[in-house]
């Protein structure tokens, strides 16, 4: 079984943006640099030939590269398995049309459509209860801006999960613009 994502992966200086804020939250497991993503699409486990499908129906997809920056944090509570810090991304609406490209196109695969809504960030860490307070990291970051940058490429991951947490393969780049 292959656990596969579509995601954007920053640019490296948007990446570093991120990097210099992943502090202050005691007990908080940031997520290293080759994990920064903005996932379009999580797919989930799939069989080779589902995913060899996949993979060309996202090789046909044809659209502008988005130009994009942060915009603020903020965290969802994701049930047992704790909280997610996340910095957000703007504009949505140049975002949320490349999502429905890949929702289109996966479909056209095989795949259920997207049930869930579509709200474009990038992941920073993950709590757990014994995590500290979040509260200083929200009043530093809740402004957080970016210059804005272009995002070239749309990626086909594979999650690998180790002891360590998952790690992310790239499968298939699909260059946009």
């Amino acid at each position: 079984m292959h656990r596969l994502f579509v995601a954007l992966r920053p640019p490296a200086a948007l990446r570093r943006i991120l990097l210099d804020i992943m502090d202050g939250v005691e007990g908080a497991r940031w997520q290293d640099e080759a994990q920064l993503h903005l996932t379009l699409r999580y797919i989930g486990e799939v069989e080779r030939p589902v995913a060899e499908d996949i993979a060309v129906a996202l090789q046909a997809i044809h659209a502008p590269a988005p130009t994009l920056a942060l915009s603020g944090v903020g965290r969802f509570d994701t049930g047992a398995r704790g909280l997610a810090l996340w910095a957000g991304i703007a504009p949505h609406d140049a975002i949320a049309a490349l999502h429905r490209k890949v929702d289109h196109a996966l479909v056209r695969a095989g795949l259920p459509p997207e049930g869930r809504a579509f709200l474009p960030h990038v992941t920073l860490a993950r709590l757990n209860r014994a995590s500290g307070p979040v509260d200083g990291f929200f009043a530093a970051y809740a402004g957080l801006t970016s210059p804005a940058m272009r995002f070239d490429h749309l990626i086909l991951y594979e999650s690998h999960l180790g002891q360590d947490g998952a790690w992310y393969e790239p499968i298939v780049r699909v260059p946009l613009g």
